[in-house]
């Protein structure tokens, strides 16, 4: 690969991937949200060298000009820019059709014209909706269960429909529940660690009883890695997950317990999801990823699990990186 545009490459998975590419030797191009700040989004707290190797272009998904643009003169791209919070999608869906989905259009648009080697385009687990058989397959039906799962499942079929129609070469890959440092305090681990870590007792979440697949943010960064790497990708639906079940409550106990705190859930009814809405059950087929990428979790089964955990605690717990997150109030 001579050169790698990552789009969304200020986001959580996003500024870990370009992280990993930089050490791995790659020419990397990190395409970040345009602002007025000059701000990169979480790349502003990569080491120097790193920052210092990037080629860092500003812009916007939703922009066919910008896209194409930032995708000349590279031959890979690895699409990761999204709007990902699914309470947000809620009351504000519109933004995530010309996001994700425009967004989309515009990335696999400008690689059929550009003649791109490779576009490993990013899926979601919540376009599974609530499992109907576990351990998840790709072959699994997909329901929209939020506007946001909705979105991408047309993002999906955007980017898949172009490699079928005129042979642009694009991979689908679908994280389940990525986690670890960077991560948005939208997401259950960093909301439960954050407000722990701020000392309350009391901790305010959602629904307990959803059971979900958690994979770190490493094993999904290598996974996207992996994906570019393989032409067995192209064409191709891959799931990366931990094949790890567990319970959002459980999880909560087990964060509690790797930090030692006493802790009194209390129920909140606005991180509480439509009942129709919530995905009730997420659990992985990683199988797929191993047998074409070669690719397997190093942080898996439970073991694995609360070993990330532990790296996710001990950054979030650093008052440089605490100082960022808002413990007391609820972000959508």
């Amino acid at each position: 690969m001579k050169k790698i545009l990552v789009t969304g490459a200020d986001g959580f998975i996003g500024s870990h991937l370009c992280e990993m590419l930089v050490k791995a030797g790659y020419d990397v191009r990190a395409f970040v949200y345009y602002n007025s700040f000059g701000h990169w989004g979480w790349l502003d707290s990569s080491p120097d060298d790193i920052q210092n190797a990037l080629d860092i272009f500003a812009g916007d998904v939703r922009d066919p000009n910008g896209v194409r643009t930032a995708m000349q003169g590279c031959d890979t791209v690895l699409h990761l820019a999204a709007l990902i919070g699914i309470p947000y999608s809620y009351h504000s869906p519109d933004a995530y059709v010309d996001t994700n989905i425009r967004g989309t259009l515009n990335v696999v648009q400008a690689a059929r014209d550009l003649g791109i080697d490779k576009v490993v385009h990013t899926s979601t687990s919540e376009v599974y909706g609530t499992a109907q058989f576990v351990p998840i397959t790709e072959d699994h039906p997909l329901q929209g269960q939020s506007p946001y799962s909705a979105t991408k499942i047309g993002a999906d079929q955007i980017a898949l429909s172009f490699q079928r129609s005129f042979e642009t070469p694009v991979a689908v890959v679908r994280p389940f529940n990525t986690f670890g440092p960077r991560q948005s305090a939208r997401a259950v681990i960093p909301t439960v660690i954050t407000q722990i870590a701020a000392g309350l007792k009391q901790i305010r979440l959602g629904s307990l009883h959803p059971t979900r697949d958690f994979s770190f943010v490493t094993d999904t960064a290598n996974g996207f890695m992996q994906a570019a790497l393989s032409d067995k990708a192209i064409g191709r639906v891959i799931n990366f997950g931990s094949n790890f079940e567990i319970s959002i409550g459980d999880t909560v106990a087990l964060i509690a317990g790797l930090m030692d705190a006493d802790i009194e859930i209390v129920g909140d009814d606005q991180r509480t999801r439509p009942r129709d809405s919530e995905v009730e059950r997420l659990w992985a087929d990683n199988s797929l990823a191993h047998e074409l990428l070669g690719w397997s979790p190093h942080y898996a089964g439970r073991d694995g699990f609360e070993r990330a955990l532990e790296k996710t605690i001990a950054w979030f717990v650093q008052p440089e990186n605490l100082g960022q997150y808002k413990h007391l109030r609820y972000n959508i």
